[in-house]
């Protein structure tokens, strides 16, 4: 115990070992379709798709294995979704350049990011945030997570009408699904240790007898990454081409990581009632390295997963859940089939459940109280209707220093809820961004 203590942070007097490794399995099965889905989109750019996958693993294992020994914090990184879009259909198929300069721009992202780090940039941004519009972000995750759980289930689909409305309840891949929120959710009542994770067991192994769940084989030897690994384009370094892809890796990653940090730690109670998270500073190095190091083996920029919430969820506390995820994560190259099997309708009911936990933050926001309210509203509202955490945490930022720069209502009863000049510096970098990028 007093190893695991030292290691990962782990402490026996309040945390059990059985909820850690449960957390830890829950979070990667929440998040293993990035196994699959990762691959798809970066070999778009005509990236070896199999070498993809082997990086997208070996990845997440070295990112994660900093953040649980490092950090020693319950988060799980591996390559991001959104940012893994811009690699692929803008950087390289809409702007023509070549996935060797996508990974440059990666790497030089992950090294400003040690800088940022190092310096305390990132902590001090955090700071400029007001401690009420934090106490947004995790609502609004809790809507982002739950809509990528709604839309992976076919609860909720596109339309050309309307952008979303109710997918095809008759459908057997939705019933299962429904069938999986209500095993889960019912196991949560009952509060049943690894609530989540027999939820996706069960809905899984229901989803073989319809059809839904398929598994051809077991064990499958990882493909080499040799063809991806420093591939680097250094003639393109000084472009300002190259400077814009940067900034915009910098800005999306920089606030997806950050905002799922609040959002997760708050939930976990790692935030003190000044809004300070423990080992803030360690989790964006965790961050940093891992982007760093991933574009060296040919991934795009790694992240904190905003589904690391369903093992929190289950009881992990400590780097001792993230140490069991990159486990998972590890086996993974070898017994690909086997954790790709599981479909995206028994991973759903976890995201949508945790999305409802989530959403405690907001009590702490006073409603009533338009000049806090109205910017708190767009960071909850946005994230899910963008598809964004950044973007929800920018605009609510911008709107919360314009509304009370024009309102005459600088000063609040909250000290901390004040428009500081870094609050109104960020608000105006921010705004640049838009403008800019």
């Amino acid at each position: 115990m007093n190893k695991l203590l030292k290691l990962f942070g782990f402490d026996a007097k309040t945390m059990t070992l059985k909820k850690e490794i449960v957390g830890g399995i829950t979070s990667f099965l929440t998040m293993a379709y990035i196994l699959a889905v990762n691959p798809s989109i970066i070999s778009s750019t005509g990236m070896d798709q199999g070498a993809v996958f082997t990086s997208t693993c070996i990845a997440a294992v070295i990112s994660t294995l900093v953040m649980a020994i490092y950090a020693k914090l319950p988060f799980v990184l591996a390559p991001g979704m959104g940012l893994n879009a811009f690699f692929a259909f803008t950087v390289v198929l809409t702007m023509g350049y070549t996935w060797q300069f996508a990974l440059t721009a990666v790497l030089i992202e992950g090294l400003i990011f040690i800088l940022l780090t190092l310096t305390g940039l990132r902590q001090k941004m955090v700071d400029a945030i007001p401690l009420v519009l934090r106490s947004a972000i995790s609502p609004g995750i809790g809507l982002f997570i739950a809509l990528v759980g709604l839309k992976s289930a076919g609860i909720v689909v596109s339309s050309e009408a309307t952008f979303v409305t109710i997918g095809n309840l008759k459908d057997p891949a939705v019933l299962l699904a429904i069938f999986g929120i209500f095993v889960s959710a019912v196991l949560l009542v009952k509060k049943i240790t690894g609530a989540l994770l027999i939820g996706i067991i069960a809905t899984t192994l229901v989803g073989i007898p319809i059809g839904v769940t398929h598994c051809s084989s077991i064990i499958d030897v990882p493909p080499s990454i040799a063809p991806i690994v420093m591939q680097f384009e250094w003639s393109s370094i000084l472009s300002i081409d190259m400077a814009i892809c940067v900034m915009t890796f910098l800005f999306i990653d920089m606030f997806d990581t950050m905002g799922t940090l609040i959002g997760v730690a708050g939930r976990a109670g790692m935030i003190d009632d000044k809004g300070n998270i423990h080992s803030l500073g360690k989790a964006f190095m965790a961050d940093a390295v891992g982007t760093t190091i991933g574009a060296c083996l040919g991934s795009s920029t790694i992240t904190t997963f905003v589904e690391s919430a369903s093992g929190v969820e289950a009881g992990g506390r400590s780097g001792l859940t993230a140490a069991t995820a990159a486990f998972c994560f590890l086996l993974s190259l070898f017994f690909a089939p086997l954790f790709l099997c599981i479909p995206g309708q028994a991973t759903a009911p976890a995201l949508i459940l945790v999305g409802v936990m989530m959403m405690g933050g907001i009590g702490k926001i006073d409603f009533t109280k338009y000049a806090i309210a109205i910017p708190c509203f767009f960071c909850i509202a946005l994230m899910p209707m963008t598809y964004s955490i950044s973007d929800g945490i920018l605009i609510g930022v911008i709107s919360y220093v314009a509304i009370h720069l024009f309102s005459g209502s600088l000063k609040e009863d909250n000290p901390c809820n004040n428009v500081t000049t870094s609050t109104i510096i960020l608000a105006v970098l921010f705004i640049l961004k838009y403008a800019l990028l």
